[in-house]
């Protein structure tokens, strides 16, 4: 497949595991760059092999990982099709707060795209959640090799917002999730269905040890050996999404031999990548805010325009950290490796590497001069807390992650300057509070207090 030959040009030693240590970058200014020109030169050697390429649909391909992910699938020569309800774009009508990078609407992406790279892409909004019908019609027609789902809203912060969001959330991820099975089923065909989910699965208490990739060896009463799903324990309505997700993907294997491969994603990092680079329409969006925007593109934002960094509690959480780069590598790695009719659902651990937010946060400080704020955190949920995470299914498939890197954290800062004029300050602050406890803790924090250097 042209992915295996892409990343053995990338590949230097395999990392079995990673832990909250820093280890030395491998990337450069040059990243981005060179991952593109190694990625033409495969799909030159592709063509020129025979290689076959995939139909996949993408469900929620408008989002911040599913644009990235459908450029880089077409670069690659899959024939791909976008499917999105726009949801992602309405809240950010609802919360008053616009991507940071100016998108654009997926018409004129997808013409953009077929102007730069020769490719088509075909869109559909579809509502995954509630337009079954259509869905089963769309797999019905298209017969995909492959389904990947990101039609979920994606955020922990909006989906504790209000009773309102927590219902919604639960009502849109749950009932895709379902209905994508059910559709699968009854369009009669054989589709590989491939879900983002989250390390938030897992839970970020103190694990006692590595976490392995979704099934754990346990002993059962009378020293019975077993190996089982591992125990879920969410943070947040999101995360119960996720892990009600994982119950539904068992479910449909066991009882309609489904084959899935179910993706537990660490936090993401970055707004470019070597497709989203080649015309300004492309861009991807950057969401900076309190309830979308990732930790770690929240500090690299408020460090650009000397902002205080907004650390929430002591900064003692560590979590696993990815690049939007990789994860477009990791989805392709995952098609290219369905698990057989009748295996077990195939579970990967979708990081780099685990960092703790104090410590990222400090990074992030010495290269850009703010400061650190320490605020009151807004979630319930350890205050410090050890990461140890195994990924070496994707490491032997011959992921050679890209690391937090300085080089990179210039593009980023790159991207924040040249659109800061688009920054609402007073959306930097959170605005959702797990319970009424953490509100009140919360409540002198003041967004209008947070000013922007010019």
């Amino acid at each position: 497949m042209k992915f295996f030959v892409l990343l053995a040009t990338l590949t230097t030693t395999p990392t079995a595991a990673f832990t909250t240590g820093f280890s030395p970058s491998r990337t450069s200014q040059s990243t981005l760059q060179n991952v593109q020109l190694n990625a033409e030169s495969v799909a030159a050697d592709g063509v020129a092999n025979g290689t076959d390429k995939k139909k996949v649909i993408i469900l929620g391909a408008d989002g911040f990982c599913g644009w990235p992910t459908s450029l880089y699938l077409s670069d690659q020569g899959h024939d791909v099709v976008m499917v999105d309800n726009l949801s992602r774009r309405n809240i950010d009508t609802e919360l008053g707060c616009d991507s940071l990078t100016p998108i654009q609407s997926p018409d004129v992406r997808v013409q953009a795209w077929k102007e730069v790279s020769g490719k088509e892409m075909k869109f559909v909004n579809l509502d995954v959640a509630k337009e079954y019908d259509l869905l089963v019609q769309l797999i019905k027609d298209e017969k995909p090799d492959s389904i990947v789902h990101f039609a979920e809203q994606r955020a922990a912060p909006y989906s504790m917002k209000t009773s309102k969001t927590k219902r919604y959330t639960v009502d849109n991820n749950v009932s895709g999730s379902n209905n994508l099975c059910c559709a699968v089923i009854d369009s009669e065909l054989d589709v590989h269905i491939v879900h983002l989910g989250t390390m938030g699965v897992y839970g970020y208490g103190t694990s006692g040890g590595e976490i392995p990739e979704g099934y754990i060896d346990v002993t059962l009463p009378g020293g019975r050996k077993a190996n089982i799903l591992h125990p879920a324990y969410p943070g947040s309505v999101y995360h119960a999404t996720k892990c009600l997700d994982a119950l539904l993907w068992q479910f449909y294997q066991k009882n309609d031999q489904l084959r899935i491969t179910d993706l537990h994603q660490g936090i993401v990092w970055g707004t470019n990548t070597p497709q989203t680079i080649k015309d300004e329409r492309l861009i991807n969006r950057f969401d900076y805010d309190g309830d979308y925007g990732t930790v770690l593109n929240r500090f690299l934002m408020q460090g650009a325009m000397g902002v205080p960094l907004t650390v929430y509690g002591t900064g003692g959480q560590t979590r696993g950290f990815i690049h939007i780069t990789d994860t477009a590598r990791c989805i392709e790695i995952a098609i290219n490796n369905p698990p057989a009719e009748g295996d077990r659902v195939e579970i990967f651990n979708q990081i780099a590497e685990t960092r703790r937010v104090r410590d990222v946060a400090k990074l992030v400080a010495d290269q850009t001069g703010v400061e650190v704020n320490l605020l009151p955190n807004p979630r319930q949920e350890a205050a410090e807390n050890e990461l140890d995470v195994s990924n070496r299914k994707f490491c032997n498939l011959g992921l050679d992650p890209i690391t937090l890197d300085a080089a990179l954290f210039d593009e980023v800062t790159e991207v924040v300057n040249k659109y800061k004029h688009r920054c609402d300050p007073t959306m930097i602050l959170p605005a959702s509070f797990w319970n009424k406890k953490r509100a009140e803790e919360c409540a002198s924090l003041d967004p209008s207090s947070v000013k922007i250097k010019v």
